[in-house]
């Protein structure tokens, strides 16, 4: 059982000074927590204390932190060359990597692998090459979504405003539409009685109005939308898009930076609509922390000429020895056991749903999980305020999660979490949920 402290320790409070004087203040930390070792799904700070990680470095860490494995795979080859341009050169390990990823896609077409360093990059990839082999500027993309940060994948994102806030002009010809939010319909209907009719309104008004089809290259979307706030669509949801995109030649290109590999309990987050992508993009969990990622698609998308795209670094050959230890253990075991475990985890939190007023939805796959916080679960009014408290306290109580959306609470622990783990976790989230909810409507 992790034990409740008042302040981070000395160690961790100087480090964090030092960072406040010498790294840019872009970034965010929702608390002090600074990492000195980790194993599995535990961590501990500089100070010695321990914590249940249920973010994962952001859903990265799927074979837990430091796992034996994955260590071994990275030291072997860093004994061997740690890298040779693959833009340039020839290695195993790339090919290696590319025919196991390409036997994975779930693509019945025959694939091919371009290698990046991070999620943005392989979307930025999947962006090039779908105007590339469409000859088509336009794309589609969601309300909520979060595809990256550089300029590219930055003009798909829609997650929060203070992501586009003073980098305009971004890439032109990007038109975003709703996505399909249930808990919070954005055309106030019901699921299935709407007969996904946010599918219907891209067909009948976006295009009909403002985006030509014809001029349409790709259609850009998360399986389950990761920072808009872990929301998963409805079952009949992506075939609708599926039939959408194949009736105006659009490509449908999948974002699983987040969801795969093995988070949701599948190998890839999109094989639970059962519908076939034409490019995936991949990164985050793919190498259990080493930067890694990969744009899958169709060989017949993939037609650019030589020299049209590169990475200096993409593919780098440790990277790629951690690619395929970590795939190693996630068919061995570990989706499933994401599987298992996101199923109890979820019940876990539908029982204290019933026992709190303030979670208005509970929802995910796999252990990529969300509570979504509501000060009224008639009105479903956000309770942001509550959510921040929340994190905080959690992390007082020595379990470490994230935000997403506007008012939810992710858990993407390690795909290895025992049991005993998950209801440590959730045995802390409640404690620290009470807590706040006392704090902020009384007794």
């Amino acid at each position: 059982m992790t034990t409740q402290m008042d302040e981070p320790g000395p160690k961790c409070k100087a480090w964090i000074e030092r960072d406040r004087q010498n790294l840019t203040p872009s970034t965010t930390r929702p608390y002090p927590f600074v990492m000195d070792h980790g194993r599995g799904a535990e961590v501990w700070d500089l100070d010695g204390k321990r914590f249940l990680d249920f973010c994962a470095g952001i859903a990265v860490c799927a074979t837990g932190h430091s796992h034996p494995q994955v260590v071994q795979a990275i030291q072997d080859q860093a004994a061997r060359f740690i890298h040779m341009s693959g833009t340039d050169f020839y290695y195993p390990l790339q090919i290696q990597l590319a025919e196991k990823l390409n036997a994975l896609a779930p693509i019945e077409e025959e694939t091919r692998v371009f290698y990046a360093n991070s999620g943005t990059e392989s979307v930025e990839a999947a962006f090039k090459m779908a105007r590339y082999h469409s000859g088509r500027p336009r794309a589609l993309a969601f309300i909520g979504a979060f595809h990256g940060r550089t300029m590219g994948s930055l003009s798909l994102t829609a997650s929060k405003v203070v992501q586009r806030n003073r980098f305009a002009p971004l890439v032109p010809g990007v038109t975003h539409v709703p996505y399909a939010y249930c808990y919070r319909c954005p055309f106030h209907l019901d699921y299935p009685r709407c007969d996904v009719y946010c599918v219907q309104y891209i067909e009948d008004v976006v295009l009909a109005t403002v985006c030509p089809p014809q001029e349409v290259a790709a259609l850009f979307v998360e399986p389950i939308q990761g920072e808009g706030g872990y929301i998963v669509p409805p079952a009949a949801y992506y075939g609708r898009i599926r039939d959408l995109c194949q009736k105006h030649g659009i490509l449908f290109v999948v974002d699983e930076v987040q969801t795969g590999l093995g988070r949701t309990g599948k190998m890839f987050a999109i094989e639970h609509w059962g519908v076939e992508p034409d490019i995936i993009a991949l990164a985050k969990g793919i190498a259990s922390g080493m930067p890694l990622g990969a744009t899958i698609a169709r060989k017949s998308v993939m037609d650019w000429e030589p020299g049209s795209h590169a990475n200096t670094f993409g593919g780098n050959p440790v990277s790629c020895a951690a690619s395929l230890a970590t795939i190693d253990l996630l068919e061995n075991g570990l989706v499933d056991n994401a599987a298992r475990m996101g199923e109890h985890v979820l019940d876990a939190l539908s029982a204290i749903q019933a026992r709190h007023p303030s979670i208005g939805d509970v929802r995910g796959k796999g252990l990529m999980i969300a509570v979504e916080l509501v000060e009224d679960k008639t009105t479903k009014e956000y309770a942001t305020g509550l959510r921040n408290d929340l994190m905080q306290e959690c992390y007082w109580r020595g379990l470490l999660t994230l935000g997403c959306g506007k008012s939810s609470l992710r858990f993407s622990p390690p795909l290895l979490i025992t049991r005993e783990q998950a209801d440590e976790a959730m045995e802390v989230f409640e404690s620290a949920l009470t807590a706040c909810e006392q704090r902020a409507y009384g007794p």
